[in-house]
């Protein structure tokens, strides 16, 4: 039904897409500020920070979901696989493409001798956390995400 892939530049496009879609079902349609031209540089330049699958369904050759990772560095744990989107179209949900994207992204973590995978759900996403526990994942709510907008680091760092 569907076939899981390495991701190319020329999937940029709709790979996009899938996460304007994401953050539309997130509630936060006006935070995508990413553009094709920049994942390009970003994924496929000099030093790529990003790799991803995708899922494209046998009958329509649709790319109908996707998987974005990078590599981060734990201090406790060494190097690990972090899941930053997994994203399978609305009309497709259900039917195993998330599954297999998972999978492939969770022996992606093997291959690449990474000490696990670590990812985020907003607390709100029953069907996601519901899937993300029949994997036995340990759901942490005791660490508070915290993050700095580029426009907010300039001006900290202009009045210091």
């Amino acid at each position: 039904m569907y076939t899981i892939r390495e991701g190319k530049k020329e999937d940029l496009p709709r790979v996009l897409e899938l996460i304007r879609e994401l953050a539309v079902y997130e509630k936060a349609p006006d935070e995508v500020i990413n553009t094709v031209e920049m994942m390009e540089k970003d994924g496929f330049g000099p030093n790529p920070i990003f790799g991803f699958f995708v899922a494209v369904k046998n009958a329509t050759q649709e790319i109908i979901g996707t998987s974005i990772y990078y590599y981060r560095y734990s201090t406790w744990k060494g190097k690990r696989l972090y899941l930053e989107d997994l994203i399978v179209t609305e009309s497709e949900r259900g039917n195993g493409a998330g599954k297999l994207l998972f999978d492939r992204t969770l022996l992606k973590t093997l291959e690449d001798n990474c000490s696990g995978m670590t990812w985020q759900v907003l607390d709100w996403n029953t069907p996601a956390i519901n899937f993300y526990k029949k994997y036995g994942a340990d759901l942490d709510g005791e660490w508070i995400n915290c993050n700095l907008q580029q426009n907010q680091i300039r001006e900290i760092l202009q009045t210091q």
